[in-house]
Formats: C-alpha cells, structure tokens, sequence
C-alpha cells in the first residue's frame, strides 16, 4: 500500500523533490513497480516530484517489439494513482509504442489530476541499437509546476550541451536526466552532471539505477543532486535508496543575481533534419 500524504502548506516558494535509486529487474514490469511503490509509500514527509530512473518498469530495453506499452498502458494508470495519493508530479521514461506502432523512449510527466505531458529521448544510445529501435523525440519539455520550471531529459542527452541549454529570456530552474548509465562510464556522468548546472545555471539532478543488466553490465548508481554552482546537494553512491530534499527558490535567484552569467549567453538557432526547433 502507499502510504498517505502529509498536509501541504498552502503556499510554498520552494520545492521539495524526492527521487528513487535502485536495482532495475529486466522486463519485469510489476516488479519493479512494486518496488518503487514500496520506496514511495516510505518517503514521510510532503512531496512535490518524484523522480524514477530512464525504463523503470524493464531495464534498458531494445526488445520493444515485446515489452512496450501503448500510450495509456498499465505503467501509465499505476503513476496516475501514484500522483493523485501523493500530490505530486511522478516522472520517469517507459517503453512506450504510439497509435501507429512507432517505439519511443518516452518521459511521461503525470500530475496529480492524471493529465500527462511526455518528452520523447531526442539523442538514441546507437552504440546500443538504440537508434534503429526507437524513434527520435523532435521537442523538448519544460514544465511550469509549484512556480517552478522544470527541463527532463533522458540519459544520453547529457552529453549533448546545446539540447540541455538554458533559455536565457525564460529559463528554467530545474534541470533533470533521468537514466540508465553504465559505471563503465562513470566518470562522464559526473563530470557531465557538473557541467550541465554549472552552464544553466539552475539545480541539475540525475536519477539512475543500480545493478547488472542481461550482459552482465554494471550500473553503480550515482544518482545525484547538484546546485546552480555544481556543487553537490546529494551524492548517494551505489546504494539502494530514496532521497528527498527540498530547493530554495531565494538561493537560486540570489545566485542569478549576483552571478547573471545566463545574460551574457549566445543566441543560436537549432535545427533537427533542416526544421527549427524551438528550445
């Protein structure tokens, strides 16, 4: 069972997110939503985002033809009642197939009310095949939630500076890469995680997972939450766990304030096959 919500203060500047590191059962769906359920219902204390690594019902999956779910599938209404118990916006990427059969790795963002949004993975992991599976996302995501703008993104998108970048006349505050990374690659995903709050200027957190996929690939976790400076807020290693902490909004602006580097930022066009994007 989940356990009940706190009373929420009826207005608050600040947010308070919480996210679920852990071993990822490959292709077991129910599983691994009872497992995260179970993380869930022992975070005691008001929420209002919680975050679950890249495919957290399969594993990092290419057996899409098998394991994806249609748009409003199982994962889906099992997130829905997770928000609307909680009060909080539940987000994490599934395996998802759309109405013509197309694979997309695909963020959904569902609100408490059951409304969703999505942002489909724009950079496909090809040393994987993850390219000739899925499709390629065309739009990022950017959140209004609580007062607060918040950018998802997926995994190997970290590594790609100009899709993450900080829209200078609105920026957001929050940026997040859910994921499946590989210790193999370790340092990458810490440096880069550094990098990526230090360029935008905003709180930067990544979700990963733990343990060994089907090839016997290591994933260590490090999971991690970072201020607009990079420096570490949370730093969890490669332990199972549930972490929640709460983002001062006046740090941040004092921050910007003092250290409005986000002004002086290029204007740049992006274009994705010959059509503008906007970010």
């Amino acid at each position: 069972m989940l356990g009940k919500d706190p009373k929420r203060p009826s207005t608050v500047s600040d947010l308070t997110v919480s996210f679920i590191q852990l071993p990822l059962k490959w292709h077991s769906p129910a599983t691994n939503r009872a497992e995260l359920a179970a993380h869930i219902a022992e975070i005691s204390v008001a929420t209002d985002l919680i975050v679950l690594p890249e495919m957290f019902s399969t594993g990092f999956s290419m057996d899409a033809a098998h394991w994806a779910e249609p748009v409003d599938g199982p994962t889906l209404a099992w997130m829905r009642e997770l928000a609307a118990r909680r009060d909080a916006v539940i987000t994490g990427s599934v395996m998802t197939r759309d109405e013509e059969g197309r694979f997309y790795n695909r963020l959904l963002w569902v609100r408490p009310d059951g409304s969703f949004s999505h942002y489909d993975k724009r950079h496909l992991f090809r040393m994987a095949g993850e390219h000739e599976v899925y499709s390629a996302g065309q739009q990022r995501l950017v959140e209004e939630w609580r007062g607060w703008r918040i950018c998802p993104l997926i995994c190997y998108d970290l590594r790609f500076p100009v899709w993450s970048r900080n829209d200078l006349h609105q920026p957001y505050d929050l940026l997040l890469y859910v994921a499946n990374w590989p210790a193999a690659r370790r340092t990458a995903w810490i440096t880069l995680l550094r990098a990526r709050a230090i360029e935008n200027q905003a709180y930067t957190m990544g979700v990963n997972c733990l343990g060994l996929d089907p090839a016997g690939q290591p994933y260590d976790g490090d999971s991690a939450l970072l201020d607009m400076k990079g420096e570490y807020l949370v730093e969890v290693g490669n332990q199972e766990t549930g972490i929640t902490r709460t983002l001062r909004r006046a740090d941040l602006e004092a921050y910007r304030s003092r250290f409005p580097a986000l002004l002086d930022a290029d204007e740049f066009e992006l274009r994705t096959s010959g059509e503008l994007v906007k970010l």
